[in-house]
Order: C-alpha cells, then sequence, then structure tokens
C-alpha cells in the first residue's frame, strides 16, 4: 500500500518532538537532582523525580512512534499502528508510579520529619534553566499540536485530548504539566525560604505529585480508548464519506464505518452504489480496485467495500469541510 510523503511528514513531526524531549528532559533532570540534593528541598526532590519520570517515558514514547509504524504484514492485518497505544500506556503508568507516587510520598515524608534545606540559591537558579529547556520542549509540542488543530479546525486543546497520536499528546501532556509543577515548585521554595517553615515546600511537593497523577490518569484512559477501538470523531466521518464519494466510479454512499487503528490510520468498511449497470464479475473487480485506491490515502489503512441495496437511503453529507482528516 503506498501512502504519500505527507504521513511520513508527520511521523518524522511527532518523532523529532520526542526526541527534543527527550534531550531537554535529560538536561533538566541531571539539574533538578544536583539542586535537590544541595537545597534539601522536598519540591526540588520532587521536581527531579517527575523529570527522571519523563526522561524514561521519552524511550517508551520512541518506542512508540518507530514500532507503530511498520507496515502491516501476514500476522498483523491491521498493520502496528495501535502499538503506539500500548507502549504510550507504558508511558502513562511510568508518569504514574515514578513521579505521581514517588513525589507524594516525599512530601508526606518531609511533613512528618522536615530535613534543614541549605542553599535556596541554587534550587532558584535550576528552576529557572528548567523552565527555559522545558519551554523550548513545550513549544515544539503546541506548534505540532496547533498546526494539527488548525488542519481540523479544533482548538488546540480539543486536538490534545481526541487526536489519535498518543505521544504527541503525551509529551505537550508531560511538559505543560512540568512547566506548572515548576511554578508550584518555586511557590513552596520561595515560602519556605521567606517563613522558615518546610510546610509549604513539602505540600508543593504533593500538589506536583497530584498534578502528575491526574496527568497521567487521563493519559491512560485516552490510550484505553483507542486500543479497544475507538470511533472518529464527526468532522472526519463528514470527510471521509466526502472522499469516498469523490470517486469517479462511485455514485451513492449508504453506510460508513471508521475506527482507528493507530495514529492518524483508519479502518474503512462502506456499502456503496457503483455507477452504471455492470456484471456481477465486473462489479467485484472494481470493488477491489476501488479499496486499492482508496487505501492509496495516507489516513486508511484497510478498505472494505459492499454493495449497497436500492432500499437504503444515502448518508447525509454536509458541506465541505477543509483539512479533516485524523
Amino acid at each position: 500500500m503506498a501512502h504519500s510523503g505527507k504521513e511520513k511528514k508527520k511521523s518524522s513531526s511527532t518523532l523529532l518532538t520526542v526526541i527534543i524531549a527527550f534531550a531537554m528532559n535529560v538536561l533538566v533532570a541531571v539539574a533538578k537532582s544536583v539542586a535537590a540534593f544541595l537545597s534539601g528541598s522536598a519540591s526540588m526532590t520532587a521536581e527531579a523525580a517527575h523529570s527522571w519520570a519523563d526522561t524514561g517515558n521519552q524511550v517508551f514514547l520512541f518506542l512508540a512512534e518507530r514500532r507503530s509504524a511498520r507496515p502491516r504484514d501476514k500476522s498483523h492485518p491491521m498493520g502496528y499502528g495501535r502499538e503506539a497505544y500500548v507502549w504510550s500506556m507504558f508511558a502513562a503508568f511510568g508518569l504514574f508510579t515514578a513521579g505521581a507516587v514517588v513525589s507524594i510520598m516525599h512530601g508526606i515524608q518531609e511533613i512528618i520529619a522536615p530535613e534543614p534545606s541549605a542553599d535556596f540559591m541554587v534550587a532558584y537558579i535550576v528552576l529557572a534553566a528548567a523552565f527555559v529547556f522545558e519551554g523550548i520542549s513545550f513549544v515544539q509540542a503546541f506548534r505540532q499540536t496547533r498546526k494539527a488543530a488548525h488542519e481540523l479546525d479544533r482548538h488546540t486543546l480539543e486536538q490534545v485530548l481526541i487526536s489519535s497520536d498518543p505521544t504527541l499528546r503525551a509529551v505537550f501532556a508531560e511538559d505543560a504539566a512540568a512547566l506548572i509543577g515548576l511554578v508550584v515548585a518555586f511557590v513552596g521554595i520561595f515560602l519556605h525560604q521567606v517563613t522558615g517553615s518546610p510546610l509549604p515546600d513539602a505540600i508543593g511537593s504533593i500538589v506536583v505529585g497530584v498534578l502528575l497523577a491526574v496527568v497521567a490518569v487521563v493519559l491512560i484512559d485516552r490510550n484505553r480508548r483507542f486500543l479497544v477501538g475507538q470511533g472518529v470523531t464527526s468532522d472526519i466521518e463528514q470527510s471521509m464519506a466526502r472522499r469516498v464519494l469523490e470517486h469517479r466510479d462511485i455514485a451513492r454512499l449508504t453506510y460508513l464505518h471508521l475506527e482507528f487503528v493507530g495514529p492518524r490510520k483508519l479502518y474503512l468498511v462502506a456499502a456503496v452504489d457503483l455507477e452504471g449497470d455492470h456484471p456481477e464479475h465486473e462489479v467485484a473487480v472494481a470493488l477491489r480496485r476501488i479499496e486499492r485506491e482508496l487505501e492509496d490515502h495516507e489516513t486508511v489503512e484497510e478498505a472494505v467495500l459492499t454493495l449497497a441495496t436500492p432500499d437504503e437511503q444515502p448518508l447525509q453529507i454536509s458541506a465541505d469541510k477543509e483539512g479533516a482528516t485524523p
């Protein structure tokens, strides 16, 4: 099945986003770990755990992007696209356990048995540097997500939640959580320095952990939905219906089923009425040919067509809408 270079470009853009996120997270994780050791800050320790969790998660996301891009074969007739959701699920679990749980437990431990803090200035410098690095990664993810949202005429946050691309969603969500976490850590450390009480710092660690837990649960739920067979939104359904009807040999469309089998990859089943009145053997050949031509589109992993009966009503298709592809 031949797809256009546009699909490869989208995949490479997502891979670049993952690689940038990995590089930034490594730098940030090392810096936060040093600052946590020198300052003794609970919030900084939570942030270090967060960054190391994100760093490990980028490995899972890299595997998700690479393994899901493999072409389909006899053992996987629908392709390997759903592997992206499996590896992204592992990344979400990693964020929950290595990030959220560690941060919350350390915050509680700091409340019960607080440790003396030392160099606050080191913590502030590292937080500022981390904000810059995390910001670079977030800008890359935001730009790619906003571009995809613009193509679908959606809001950027809406695209994050319903996109079929789990790696881009994970990077966007983790980077956004990282930036918020840095602000929380700054407030906790600042209040610790001003009041002399370690309580705000410990609470900051717990807040960071809760934030990571929420993000992880959302990511797990989204991956679960796609793993069990996520349907498409109405704009994508309408766009693909128009694409089917635009084929020169199709006169009518009475049924259309679309299901995600991977990032930006669809399984298409349709009932159609062909132009003219041809013998049965010619109709069978024509249906197989049209299926292959539909599969040439970048988002159609497999197409299955059947004939519509005369009494079936055609689907209602709305006015054309640019760019409504997964």
